[in-house]
């Protein structure tokens, strides 16, 4: 099991080449407050001084620290290979294949490579250096070296600075397959513990959180950390260890690492001499290594499904990209004819990628015709507009100088031609959302159904131009038709339709029955041979099926023009007043006569009839105009309408010229793909050798 930690570390490798972090790899991650140890601890486990040192905030970028242990032979074969002295040495992964024996230079880079990215002012970037040691003297570990935990900001510090170290924190341990280092000083109060508490939001039930006591010789005389050792003060359930770092003055006089673990060693023996074997740097780094070891063994089935996801991911984006082209004829024929197959599918509803968020193509098409349309026509009123006051006043024009006997055929046609326009507005409304939805299948086609049109931008601007086009072009004539429907239905007012003349003998029907109540309802002296001539002339005038004897039945209640108001120009001028006979007077509300009633009645009756058999027709027949002049009329003509304005030797090279980050985004995912793949022959390789 102990090769499980360098199979991690080669899909480390693996994925660094390609700069992606699409996998959480298990690794160490150390956290702690500014000045806790934590570099002296890292340093501790390398054996050798690697980090920069100095006051307040010193790493200032994640610092991913591999340590792979090498034999002393591979150690002697590879410095002859490569012409290096030493048996060991550092790379980073930002310099490629440069290996540095010195490590004061691999300090140095860590400095300079940190002021590259985060300036020189103090502040801090999320991103991480890689850093990868070979030794014989260290243990497989994959450690990560974050900023320490501050509270206040110092010099040209950001104001923020404790926001973002935090965010950078948790950024590195929220992920599940990572065993936190909570590193804290035994000179400070282990109950606020800064690193442990950031722990614990993370890992609420301590499966994965190691704490580290450092600076055990720098505790007050008198006391000592046994309780914090053997979690009394605070419990941590994969344990407490205790190590002592070097001093600062140790640093200053270039005491080695080994030396300061020989001394840890002897200082444990005589202050902890019941715990020195559970404690210290040797102990720290054995444990580490075990419990990495044990945590990929756990982690690793959750990696295998996790790559195989990634891999089905990467290679359908790199389907989508398409391959180079090669017969770029064919490729733009291919193209031009499945957009426009696409284009119709949509609308007949076959497409292969169906909306399910909202209506489109032809089920939005539909929508309009018989909901939106539909209801507008039905919304309006067949009077809307129209007053009794106008209904009279266009009987009185259309009877002229002479008082009329009969309500005219001129006003009933003038005012129901009146009504019958106002349904012009809501069919040409109709065409324009048919319209605007034919345009807003392009954008649905080009985002869902073709997407190797976004490979070649200016093809797909093309034809989003030819379709523009050919959509304008048909508004205008399937307006005009719109326009001519309605303008068929004013051209002829067919009164001997037939539901017209069943509604002018119901109506008749009404007003005889009306009139029979009338004569019951006369005085005995009135002479019923009169009354029943008056029933004769009034049957013999017009027929129940005859909408002008119907306008006729009012007609000869003379008594009721009686009991109108006298007009002012019927009464004699006053004494000392002139008349002047140009004035035209003007309809005002006033009380009508029954038989004005009656006329304004039958008009506004036989209106509403006609209006609603027109409206009928017009809410029949427009949407199968629509269908006819522009939703099939684009359907049949679009493929040779973007043929013959495409495929032309001319243009090809110009339509298919991909976007410029096309090819690099087609190779990124190439080389991610290929990453993938390689890290899952890596865990295959785990399951053949019977590490897992």
């Amino acid at each position: 099991m102990e090769a499980l930690i360098p199979v991690i570390n080669k899909l480390q490798d693996v994925f660094n080449t390609v700069g992606a972090d699409v996998i959480q790899l298990p690794q160490i991650v150390v956290v702690g407050t500014q000045s806790s140890g934590k570099s002296s601890v890292l340093e501790s486990l390398v054996g050798r001084d690697i980090l920069p040192r100095g006051t307040g905030i010193v790493t200032r970028r994640p610092l991913i620290l591999q340590l792979v242990h090498v034999d002393p032979e591979d150690c002697r074969k590879t410095s002859e290979e490569n012409g290096i002295e030493g048996e060991e040495w550092g790379k980073f992964l930002h310099t490629k294949s440069k290996i540095y024996t010195e490590f004061e230079q691999i300090r140095q880079e860590i400095e300079a490579e940190t002021e590259r990215i985060s300036g020189n002012n103090k502040g801090i970037s999320d991103e991480p250096i890689h850093l990868k040691i070979f030794s014989p003297h260290v243990v497989n570990l994959t450690l990560v070296d974050l900023p320490g935990i501050t509270k206040v900001p110092v010099g040209d510090q950001p104001k923020d600075i404790e926001i973002q170290i935090r965010e950078l924190i948790l950024k590195y341990i929220s992920n599940p397959n990572s065993i936190i280092l909570a590193v804290t000083a035994a000179n400070t109060d282990m109950a606020t513990s800064e690193a442990l508490k950031v722990a614990r939001e993370v890992d609420t039930d301590g499966r994965r959180t190691l704490a580290v006591v450092t600076k055990l010789d720098l505790m007050d005389a008198g006391t000592d950390a046994m309780d914090v050792l053997m979690g009394r003060v605070i419990p941590v359930k994969l344990g407490i260890i205790g190590i002592v770092n070097r001093s600062q003055l140790d640093i200053n006089q270039k005491k080695s690492v080994a030396d300061s673990i020989r001394d840890e060693y002897a200082f444990l023996q005589k202050k902890y001499p019941s715990l020195a074997n559970r404690n210290g740097t040797k102990y720290l780094a054995r444990t580490l290594n075990r419990l990495l070891m044990h945590h990929i063994r756990d982690c690793l089935p959750e990696l295998k499904t996790r790559l195989n996801v990634l891999t089905a991911q990467y290679q359908s984006l790199l389907n989508s990209y398409g391959e180079p082209v090669d017969d770029k004829s064919s490729t733009l024929l291919q193209l031009i004819t499945k957009f426009a197959a696409e284009y119709c599918n949509t609308i007949e509803g076959t497409a292969k990628y169906i909306e399910t968020t909202e209506l489109c193509g032809g089920a939005r098409i539909c929508y309009i015709f018989h909901e939106t349309f539909g209801r507008t026509l039905e919304s309006v009123d067949p009077l809307g507009g129209l007053t009794t006051i106008d209904v009279l006043t266009a009987i009185r024009n259309a009877t002229g100088p002479r008082p009329a006997l009969f309500v005219p055929e001129v006003s009933f046609e003038l005012l129901v031609k009146r009504q019958v326009k106002r349904l012009e507005e809501p069919s040409l409304r109709c065409v324009e959302l048919v319209h605007e939805e034919m345009q807003r299948i392009i954008q649905h086609c080009s985002n869902y159904s073709t997407q190797e049109l976004l490979r070649f931008p200016k093809l797909h601007d093309a034809i989003v131009e030819v379709v523009t086009s050919l959509l304008r072009k048909r508004l205008p004539v399937t307006n005009e038709m719109v326009h001519n429907l309605v303008a068929i239905e004013l051209a002829y007012i067919n009164t001997k339709h037939p539901d017209f003349a069943d509604a002018c003998g119901l109506m008749n029907n009404n007003i005889e029955e009306q009139r029979r109540n009338r004569m019951r309802d006369l005085p005995s002296a009135v002479p019923r041979d009169k009354a029943a001539a008056a029933t004769v002339s009034e049957q013999t005038d017009g027929g129940t099926g005859n909408w002008r004897g119907m306008l006729r039945k009012g007609e000869e209640g003379m008594a009721g023009d009686r009991s109108m108001p006298q007009s002012p120009f019927s009464a004699s001028p006053q004494k000392g007043y002139a008349v002047n006979l140009l004035d035209v007077p003007v309809p005002v509300s006033r009380k009508l006569s029954a038989r004005e009633q009656r006329d304004c009645e039958v008009i506004e009756r036989l209106i509403k009839s006609y209006f609603l058999i027109v409206r009928k027709n017009i809410q029949d027949s427009v949407p199968k105009a629509v269908m006819h002049f522009l939703v099939n009329h684009v359907k049949d003509c679009l493929q040779s309408e973007l043929v013959g304005q495409l495929y032309k030797t001319a243009l090809l090279n110009d339509l298919l010229t991909e976007s410029e980050d096309m090819a690099q985004r087609r190779n990124e995912a190439a080389d991610m793909l290929k990453a993938l793949q390689k890290a899952s022959q890596v865990i295959a390789e785990i399951r053949e050798t019977h590490l897992w």
